[in-house]
């Protein structure tokens, strides 16, 4: 239930508060007061855009504020408009929220049968939805959107999975010569690194093998050195026994000598690994280092990425040859699928014809109560649609005959505005009796129900508006007298002028005012005072 609207610096209204009671609440005042205007604000808080022009001169941003008294709580929304930008914000028990949501929330809130709900009830789409509201087993449309969407996700499945072998096979011939060039290269993880160090040990191995080689060269040439240093050590011996004081220098061409032959020992075996085998020549090293360039220039790739290639190129032939079981296993799945939905189907379309059958009668009763000729004649029409073959989605239209002899017709094709906003009214009282809980119920909203209409007719439209009244909160907006006077709470929406500028302003009339509102509302004089007091009494 709506409890209570604020409205601030929206067009001509400044400050408005409206507390509603349960029941019935009427607007009512004079043309261009601004009573749709209240409603609007209503749509504005429940997702509807709103000009920034609409904010009122002057201030930085309008707000509409409401709180709602649901089962489970209260719940406070406020939506606010800036005058700068345009945008808006919305809150939720004071907390940033989005528009969808409050869109979602909306449903459960509010409807406002005006002229947007009755623009919406000419559409096929909601008059097949009001249909479905109807089969007694509300348990069949969804189980109708969860097997669609199973066997959905079977046709998009094969759908991908004929794309990628389609994609796949047009590249066949491209991708089995990659696959025959890397496998003759046979590239391995971390070869081309690995060749290039052992090539460096190789060339640094032939580098010594030479310097080894000048060394014992110089140690044994024409003039060797061991020979020299021999010679050297023998006349330094004569020399240090009649020289004492080249003793030393003796020693140390002793020590020299000694170390050289030690070094041409060494020299001529050479260091422990210079001479370990090798399973690859130099030569071999450097071929298979060109034939793996090679391999890189033609697949213009790296080696990684090459051995990254080499693993799709196998997966992906390895999907074309597996590819026929996995297309049968999703024929086995879509056929399954299609077969669950066309049972569910059979059954939910079975159990629309007989809802629309048992609705039509229902609607015209409701439609006869509220002044419609005896002869109208409603009935549904249906348009199939199918969702897959052999799986057919019957989807009502309402249609209907005003007059005998005339061809059932859509409602926009002869329905006026009048009719529309009672057919609306009999829509709305037949779905609320459909519901258990009546707490839950949304608020109703109705502008214009009594458009076109009068007489008896009125009559019977304020008695069924009291009855849905009862059931579930309602804010009218009538310029009927006969209409205002069953109201629960009065509210008088008047323009004035304060200093140069207008406001529209928003007063809940006490017992005492309300038959001075339905006397104006009647036409004032004796007529209108004796029309206030009937209705008053």
């Amino acid at each position: 239930m709506l409890e209570l609207l604020r409205i601030r610096n929206l067009a001509l209204i400044e400050d408005v508060e409206l507390e509603f009671s349960p029941g019935l609440n009427t607007l009512t005042g004079e043309t261009g007061a601004g009573k749709s205007f209240i409603l609007r604000a209503v749509d504005f808080l429940m997702g509807e855009r709103m000009d920034k022009k609409l904010v009122r001169p002057g201030k930085e941003k309008a707000s509409v504020e409401a709180l709602f008294v649901l089962p489970e709580g209260e719940t406070v929304i406020r939506r606010e408009l800036s005058a700068e930008t345009g945008r808006s914000r919305v809150y939720v028990n004071d907390i940033l929220s989005s528009q969808p949501t409050i869109r979602d929330m909306g449903a459960r809130l509010i409807i406002h049968t005006s002229q947007h709900g009755q623009q919406k009830l000419l559409s096929p789409a909601f008059q097949g939805e009001v249909l479905d509201s109807f089969v007694p087993n509300q348990n069949l449309l969804p189980e109708r959107n969860e097997k669609f969407a199973v066997l959905n996700d079977v046709l998009d499945r094969k759908r991908r999975l004929m794309k990628k072998f389609d994609d796949i096979e047009k590249q066949r011939d491209f991708l089995e010569y990659q696959k025959k060039e890397i496998d003759r290269v046979n590239p391995q993880p971390g070869e081309e690194e690995d060749l290039e160090e052992r090539k460096k040990i190789l060339k640094d191995r032939e580098r010594a093998g030479e310097c080894l080689q000048n060394a014992l060269n110089i140690l044994h040439g024409e003039i060797g050195m061991l020979d020299n240093i021999t010679l050297l050590t023998r006349e330094m011996e004569i020399i240090a026994r009649l020289f004492p004081g080249f003793d030393e220098d003796r020693e140390a061409i002793e020590g020299l000598r000694i170390r050289l032959h030690d070094l041409d020992s060494r020299l001529r075996r050479g260091p422990d690994d210079l001479n370990d085998d090798e399973v690859m020549s130099l030569d071999d090293i450097e071929s298979r280092l060109y034939d793996l360039a090679k391999l890189k220039r033609k697949l213009r790739r790296g080696l990684n990425e090459i051995m990254g290639l080499k693993a799709e190129i196998d997966e992906n032939l390895s999907f074309l040859d597996a590819c026929a079981l996995d297309l049968k296993s999703l024929r086995r799945e879509e056929e399954a699928a299609a077969k669950g939905l066309k049972a569910t189907l059979t059954t939910l379309n079975r159990a629309r014809q007989k809802a629309a059958k048992e609705l039509s009668i229902r609607i015209v009763d409701e439609l006869t109560d509220l002044g419609f000729s005896e002869h109208v004649k409603v009935h549904f029409e249906f348009d199939t649609r199918e969702l897959y073959p052999g799986c057919e989605d019957m989807r009502g239209r309402l249609m209907w005959v005003p007059n005998p002899g005339q061809h059932p017709q859509p409602l926009d094709k002869i329905a006026s505005g009048g009719e529309l906003s009672r057919f609306l009214l009999a829509l709305v009282t037949l779905r609320g009796n459909n519901e258990k809980n009546h707490d839950s119920l949304p608020s109703l909203i109705f502008d214009e129900v009594d458009a076109g209409i009068g007489g008896l007719t009125l009559n019977s439209v304020g008695a069924k508006l009291r009855t849905l009244a009862d059931r579930q909160q309602m804010l009218l907006i009538t310029h009927w007298p006969q209409l205002a006077g069953l109201a629960d709470r009065h509210f008088l929406i008047m323009k004035e002028v304060v200093s140069g500028e207008t406001y529209t302003r928003c007063n809940r009339l006490e017992p005492g005012q309300i038959k001075g509102e339905l006397s104006r509302m009647a036409g004032g004089g004796e007529q209108g005072e004796a029309l206030a007091d009937k209705l008053v009494k």
